[in-house]
């Protein structure tokens, strides 16, 4: 068939329109990230896997180095080449990157992508979250959000914007996706075995959860440097709202699952504390590579050469009735052979179920099963509820041991810290797919902050 030269050039203008617009929707539909002002390690971390439908090109805006230390910014792209660069399912990312004092007003400007990564100083991140879901990115956050009761409502605002422009604002919580934890709330779903969840008391509570991390650490294989901000706690936030972010979020995920939580009338704060790890000049210097302390940890020094952090802090509250105690705790560096280690009790009326990681442990997370007083029936419940855990959990089994039981866990799940955060990221990128978060998610995290940073504001009360 042979078509006139007009009704050929119409038809191929139609096929290059068509062209076009497949291609605009198909750039619309992909994932590609921006990395704003990268200053902690976790920015890194979620970019150690490659992800289905994200592109591989990934903007970075950064401030044009910092005048005290190691550049943030490098810091991050040797981390990134470092994952290109590895033997083993090395990853293949290209970090165009932009410096500048005006990179957050470039970032804005270009619109180089539609998710924005924030994992760095905290003091301004507040503020960043809500300009960027204004301007209609979506955003992934690194925890804390917000560091301070005065910034609460700001995030809660952002929380509304993100909504009215239908994009979605989410922060990292890496700890859902340990498998002690997964396993300790689903053992507490099983009614047989556990009972249910008691109300506990202000000395007693129903749940516990204790967190004791360290200044001096491995990550990725080598010791991380980190920036000397991180030890103001008016740039890093103070221990209370910053590592008990993850607690009081997965006690809200572990004891009302996919249950909306409303922070005005669900959350009654009994108590809260503060105090300070002591970090001398030396130590200072083996993890910041600096000499001296900068003129803003001044105001933290005591007897001229010890810094004193608020990183430690503890919260005792009610969430729906029950009661339960939070706290986290910052060391300079752990015993040998261990790490960042993790307490957690769920106190049920006819079983306790136990996290502990201590010595004894081998400092790994492991979950035991241990009967209230007079409860005959743990072990025949436990038979019972075994084959429902081990649908979702295949391989998990129950030990015998002089206290109750221990749950044994195949080894496949053991991922480790650093492989959560490509966990949370993957399923990021489901909600973004299916264009929202689950009904509960926004409601329990403006409850998770508004936990936290009313708690800062007891705890500075005494």
């Amino acid at each position: 068939m042979k078509f006139s030269p007009l009704v050929g050039s119409l038809l191929m203008a139609a096929l290059m329109t068509a062209c076009q617009t497949s291609k605009n929707e198909a750039d619309k539909a992909a994932i590609r990230l921006i990395t704003l002002d990268p200053g902690h390690f976790h920015a890194a971390l979620v970019q150690k896997s490659m992800y289905d439908g994200v592109d591989s090109v990934v903007h970075v805006y950064a401030p044009d180095g910092r005048n005290d230390g190691p550049p943030d910014l490098q810091l991050h792209l040797d981390k990134i080449e470092g994952y290109n660069t590895r033997a083993e399912n090395p990853t293949h990312w290209k970090e165009e990157v932009y410096k500048g004092p005006d990179f957050f007003d470039k970032m804005i400007a270009d619109k180089a992508g539609n998710v924005v990564v924030m994992a760095g100083n905290n003091r301004l991140k507040t503020d960043y979250i809500q300009k960027t879901v204004g301007a209609g990115f979506n955003v992934l956050a690194d925890k804390p959000m917000v560091i301070s009761a005065s910034n609460f409502d700001q995030l809660k605002e952002s929380f509304a914007t993100a909504e009215k422009n239908k994009v979605l604002l989410y922060d990292i919580m890496t700890e859902r996706y340990e498998i002690t934890t997964q396993l300790q709330r689903a053992f507490s779903q099983q009614a047989a075995l556990f009972g249910t969840l008691e109300k506990g008391t202000p000395e007693n509570p129903a749940v516990t959860k204790e967190s004791v991390h360290h200044f001096y650490k491995n990550v990725s294989g080598s010791i991380l440097t980190r920036p000397a901000w991180f030890m103001d706690v008016a740039q890093q936030g103070e221990g209370i709202v910053d590592v008990t972010t993850h607690l009081v979020d997965l006690v809200q995920w572990e004891c009302f699952p996919e249950q909306t939580i409303d922070y005005q009338k669900d959350i009654s704060l009994t108590s809260a504390r503060r105090w300070t790890t002591d970090m001398s000049l030396s130590q200072f210097k083996a993890i910041t590579k600096q000499e001296t302390f900068p003129d803003y940890l001044k105001k933290d020094v005591v007897k001229d050469s010890i810094l004193q952090v608020y990183s430690n802090g503890e919260i005792n509250y009610q969430l729906k009735g029950v009661h339960a105690k939070v706290s986290v705790t910052w060391a300079y560096k752990a015993p040998e052979g261990a790490g960042d280690t993790h307490y957690s009790i769920m106190r049920g009326t006819k079983a306790n179920l136990v996290i502990r990681q201590g010595a004894d442990q081998k400092y790994k997370p492991t979950l035991y099963i241990e009967a209230v007083a007079g409860n005959k029936d743990v072990e025949a419940a436990l038979k019972t509820v075994l084959p429902a855990i081990q649908k979702e959990f295949p391989g998990a089994e129950a030990k015998k041991i002089a206290t109750g039981w221990e749950v044994i866990i195949p080894e496949k799940y053991k991922e480790g810290h650093e492989a959560h955060f490509g966990r949370v990221a993957q399923k990021y990128l489901e909600y973004l797919k299916a264009g929202s978060l689950p009904a509960w998610e926004v409601p329990n995290m403006i409850a998770k902050y508004y936990t936290t940073t009313q708690a800062l504001e007891l705890a500075k009360k005494k």
